[in-house]
């Protein structure tokens, strides 16, 4: 089967204006501008199958927003080849631009003085949709989002949170098999950010939807993606299965034991990264976990165990600081 999605040795380079401050550096510059080069991607490859949901992670400036818009045709790359739907996005074909959508969360779509029902008819036209299929969309995905008192109110009314669902919705009007969604659950509540999941979930459930997800919030990532693909400095360091990511760069377990009595001394059983009265946080080689997790009950007068797997923030962590290493 043909990737939805295909990146070989993708590059994107921005040409920025350098100059010092002050009056003469700024009339020196109407002469002579100095530029640096700066390589936002640097030969990325990686794909996507169709109807998979792929984590798309880094830090801050690492070239997720970019590549997300060379993806999606918003701009033209350096160097490299890029496929979507087997579409060169930049060529920015209609029969292209129906099959995706973009959604950031920082960026507005919907007219901020309209009801949110009047940007929705806008959308309508621009896609040319049908009024029964328009309608048909409109009412499965107000059900699904719990869109129906929203729709007569103007985008400047609503909450942080409800003015996002309603962005979602907007985006997915035409029903595009392509998803990209950038930071789509920044800045909501956790009630939100579970309701925003749950529906990109069902989403792909029905349609078959290939989705790329870019997240700080990684359960979000925990929620929806069996595979990540993580850059850091515009370079790709790992692409595979999220346990796969867990396992390779956190060799350890985390065992949480609440005792009878705050002194008792665990040290001799693991790295003590955490203690909280009688709660006391140990972290232990994986390799270890059977056995220390036995002497802990054989030796310790223990009220309450459990063995956990490492936060994934923490996982991500570990990659990019073996990256600066």
């Amino acid at each position: 089967m043909n990737a939805a999605v295909e990146v070989q040795q993708l590059h994107k380079t921005y040409e920025v204006p350098v100059r010092e401050g002050g009056v003469k550096a700024a009339l020196k510059s109407l002469v002579r501008r100095q530029v640096r080069t700066v390589e936002a991607v640097k030969s990325i490859d990686f794909a996507v199958a169709p109807g998979e949901v792929i984590g798309f992670l880094g830090p801050n400036g690492a070239g997720k927003t970019t590549t997300l818009k060379m993806l999606s045709g918003l701009l033209h790359p350096t160097g490299g080849q890029v496929r979507v739907l087997g579409f060169e996005p930049f060529a920015r074909q209609r029969v292209f631009l129906r099959q995706i959508t973009l959604v950031m969360g920082n960026r507005n779509q919907l007219v901020w003085d309209i009801p949110v029902v009047d940007s929705f008819e806008r959308n309508r036209a621009i896609y040319r949709l049908g009024r029964q299929e328009f309608r048909d969309t409109l009412d499965e995905l107000v059900s699904l989002l719990d869109l129906g008192e929203l729709l007569q109110k103007p985008v400047r009314n609503l909450s942080l949170g409800e003015r996002m669902k309603c962005e979602v919705a907007a985006a997915l009007l035409h029903r595009p098999g392509i998803l990209f969604l950038d930071e789509p659950t920044i800045g909501l509540d956790v009630t939100m950010q579970r309701r925003i999941r749950a529906f990109i979930a069902e989403y792909n459930r029905r349609y078959h939807a290939t989705v790329l997800l870019t997240s700080h919030y990684m359960a979000d990532v925990e929620a929806l993606c069996r595979r990540v693909v993580i850059i850091h400095h515009g370079q790709l360091l790992f692409n595979g299965e999220l346990a796969d990511l867990v396992q390779r760069f956190s060799p350890h377990k985390t065992i949480v034991v609440d005792l009878d009595r705050e002194e008792q001394d665990l040290t001799a059983y693991g790295e003590v990264v955490g203690r909280e009265g009688a709660r006391v946080t140990l972290r232990v080689p994986k390799a270890d976990t059977a056995r220390v997790t036995a002497r802990l009950l054989s030796e310790v007068p223990v009220v309450d165990l459990t063995v956990e797997d490492p936060q994934i923030e923490d996982v991500i962590e570990q990659v990019f600081s073996q990256d600066a290493a």
